[in-house]
């Protein structure tokens, strides 16, 4: 028994936490549109149907409920320590010693009954129970426990981000293949302005009114758009691949409804206050959850200088003759004992491992306040983001509607030879890429509400 008294090291103190600001953009609406459930958040039947399978079969989330399971399991294995470990012992074996040793001279005195010697081979049948205990003193075990339940919450918070984060990626790609739908359906409707205004331009030059080269210029920005229109189909294959890789199944075609994108309706933001991130985000709670076990790991490594307590004890029976093994109070054996033990000499392993213990607190502490910032910083760059491209889809929109109308005016004076082909095909031109960034305008919107109802937290409740 060694019983130790000795001076620990201090715990590292951490700085003093950031605090949050009050408001994103000066406002202080609590009204958080991250409280929606999906299903309600999204109008789009067909995207929810995507989601729903989504979160029943995308490989990542199951691996990530596997972590789930091996966190609880963790916990048993803690809950387990505090408990007495307690089994059955049964055995046999069969020795012989020496006649000239002090345990062979005894044995030759000892008569078992009159007349009747102990056996010079001797075995040894024994039946018993036995218990040993680590007394918790310190709250050591406990400690431990504790800090393997945080775990286990931090792992149910890291599968909610897992949710949040595929429902953001299922509706991002969901909205990149309706807008190559209607990019598609922009390109075709390209093709059969241009196709007419090549049948204008060969009727042209028949007629001595134009040259060959206007022929040429005009098929070849025809051929250029049926390029693009396979350069979509590519894109638009990829999309559904991509989306069906986040559902767990091999390629097939996306439902959806290919009406007019341009058409649909961004939903109104309501990003309530920052410090609502704190209760939404599953990435902030799972990094507090780190953070509450981190801490613990301190008290678990600090308790290592301190004496352990520990008992253990046994009772059965023992003889050298089955016959014998029930005979009692003979045959009958047992033992108590109280060990109390702790560190004395070269305790550096320990001192390591309470050090490390107290940088993976600091390490879980930064990375807290840094998921924090992150979070803070993502929502108010989303906002603005919207914000401008609000702005920028309302100008668009007028720009495309302008050169819509300038078509229509340069094939008129086209026909009447007021402006030359050059004219005519570079206002198609410029009428079709506006048009198609109107398009990835569009898209953005889309796709910018469905990042801030993520980064809000919404979601995975």
């Amino acid at each position: 028994m060694a019983v130790v008294s000795c001076k620990t090291p201090s715990i590292v103190t951490a700085p003093a936490n950031k605090a949050i600001p009050e408001s994103y953009t000066n406002s202080k609406d609590t009204t958080n549109m991250s409280n929606i459930p999906y299903k309600k958040f999204f109008k789009d039947k067909n995207l929810v149907d995507l989601i729903d399978i989504a979160i029943n079969n995308n490989q990542e989330l199951m691996i990530t409920l596997q972590e789930i399971e091996i966190a609880k399991n963790d916990i048993r294995f803690r809950k387990g320590a505090l408990l007495p470990t307690i089994g059955l012992r049964a055995g046999t074996g069969i020795e012989k010693v020496g006649r000239y040793t002090s345990q062979g001279a005894g044995d030759a005195s000892t008569e078992i009954s009159p007349g009747v010697g102990v056996p010079d081979a001797l075995t040894d049948i024994t039946i018993g129970a036995y218990a040993n205990w680590e007394v918790d003193v310190w709250k050591k075990l406990r400690n431990s426990k504790k800090a393997a339940i945080s775990r286990y919450l931090s792992t149910i918070e890291g599968k909610n981000f897992v949710v949040t984060n595929l429902i953001s990626e299922v509706a991002d790609n969901y909205y990149e293949l309706l807008s190559l739908d209607s990019q598609l359906e922009i390109i075709k409707q390209n093709i059969k302005l241009q196709s007419n205004a090549l049948e204008i331009v060969k009727i042209q030059k028949e007629a001595a009114r134009t040259t060959e080269l206007a022929v040429q210029k005009f098929q070849a920005e025809v051929l250029a758009s049926q390029n693009m229109e396979f350069e979509t189909l590519q894109k638009i294959n990829e999309a559904e691949n991509r989306i069906n890789f986040l559902l767990g199944r091999f390629p097939q075609e996306i439902k959806r409804d290919k009406t007019d994108f341009l058409s649909l309706k961004a939903t109104v933001v309501n990003s309530g206050i920052p410090s609502q991130l704190l209760a939404n985000r599953p990435d902030i709670k799972q990094a507090e959850l780190e953070l509450v076990a981190a801490k613990l790991d301190v008290k678990v490594a600090r308790a290592e200088f301190y004496p352990s307590l520990a008992i253990s004890a046994s009772v059965g029976l023992q003889a050298f003759k089955s016959s014998y093994l029930f005979n009692l109070p003979e045959s009958l054996l047992y033992s108590l004992v109280g060990d109390i033990a702790g560190p004395l000499i070269n305790r550096n392993a320990i001192k390591a491992e309470y050090s490390n213990a107290n940088a993976r607190q600091l390490q879980a502490l930064y990375n807290y306040e840094r998921t924090i910032l992150n979070a803070y910083l993502e929502v108010a760059t989303q906002l603005s983001k919207i914000s401008n491209l609000d702005k920028s889809y309302n100008l668009k929109s007028q720009q495309v509607e302008a050169l819509k109308r300038s078509i229509d005016i340069s094939n008129d004076l086209f026909k009447s030879a007021r402006v030359d082909y050059f004219e005519v095909l570079m206002t198609q031109r410029d009428a079709l890429e506006t048009t198609l960034e109107l398009v990835d305008v569009k898209k953005e919107q889309l796709n910018s509400i469905v990042h801030v109802y993520k980064q809000l937290g919404g979601g995975w409740k």
